[in-house]
């Protein structure tokens, strides 16, 4: 389960990857090719060539967990294909997911209270 908040750290790898990779071949490309640790909890979102299926890894802690979606129309908004990835917020997230424009939705500073009322 992917469990939303201020603290969860996205990314997107840029580049489109072979779709045939389960979760360890996309946590070897997060770690070989993207220089990041996939066992740090945060969540890698990955392209296919036709942007019209995304697939996801994260670590929960006990193990590597896979996520894939297909849209039935249409295809996902992406940005221009480079190396590397970039950071989405989660908000960003659940509107790529749907299928939606992420790139409209604008990061809102939360600040955390320092003690109660």
């Amino acid at each position: 389960m992917i469990t939303a908040g201020a603290e969860m750290q996205v990314f997107v790898a840029t580049k489109p990857v072979d779709f045939r990779k389960q979760a360890d071949g996309l946590a070897a490309i997060v770690q070989a090719a993207l220089g990041a640790d996939p066992f740090c909890g945060a969540i890698y979102v990955f392209r296919s060539r036709r942007m019209d299926r995304i697939k996801l890894v994260w670590w929960d802690g006990t193990g590597i967990c896979p996520m894939a979606k297909r849209l039935q129309s249409g295809c996902f908004e992406w940005p221009p294909i480079e190396d590397g990835m970039m950071k989405l917020t989660a908000a960003q997230l659940s509107t790529l997911l749907e299928g939606g424009a992420w790139s409209r939705v604008e990061r809102r500073d939360v600040i955390r209270p320092s003690a109660t009322q």
